[in-house]
């Protein structure tokens, strides 16, 4: 990894790398998904800038709902909800939480005329855990909901 000398050994080549005038690297990566091998080291991640980024406000993230999907900003608004309830939850059995990306596939399914707990159900419960016990908390969460 290349620090203020803008340079990178790589060891396989026994070559030196040196970043151009202007050249900067983005790099991009979810802290705590999957821990495991792939987490960064703390001396590697001190080498970057780090800018963190959370769910928008809920309002504003069921108008991206709405907007992505074309449902009414009261089906967004419930999405979100139930989102916020799953996000906040301490379940050990689940590895991601309810995306924004999962809401916009729910409503996308009630758009095409699938009811909301189902579509809650198959877009949302379904993609986040196997775990049964888990499937019927969160479908009583989409229940609650809808």
């Amino acid at each position: 990894m290349a620090d203020h000398r803008r340079e990178l050994f790589v060891d396989r080549h026994d070559e030196a790398l040196r970043a151009s005038e202007g050249f900067a690297l983005v790099a991009s990566f979810n802290p705590g998904y999957r821990r495991g091998p792939k987490d960064l080291k703390p001396s590697t991640r001190q080498r970057f800038v780090a800018i963190g980024m959370h769910y928008p406000d809920p309002s504003i993230e069921a108008e991206i709902v709405a907007r992505e999907t074309g449902t009414e900003a009261s089906v967004a608004k419930r999405l979100v909800t139930l989102a916020t309830k799953i996000r906040t939850l301490d379940v050990a059995g689940l590895a991601e939480t309810a995306s924004t990306r999962l809401l916009v596939a729910a409503a996308r399914l009630v758009m095409a005329g699938v009811p909301p707990r189902a579509a809650c159900r198959a877009a949302i419960v379904e993609p986040l855990t196997d775990d049964a016990a888990t499937i019927a908390a969160l479908g009583d969460l989409c229940d609650l909901a809808f």
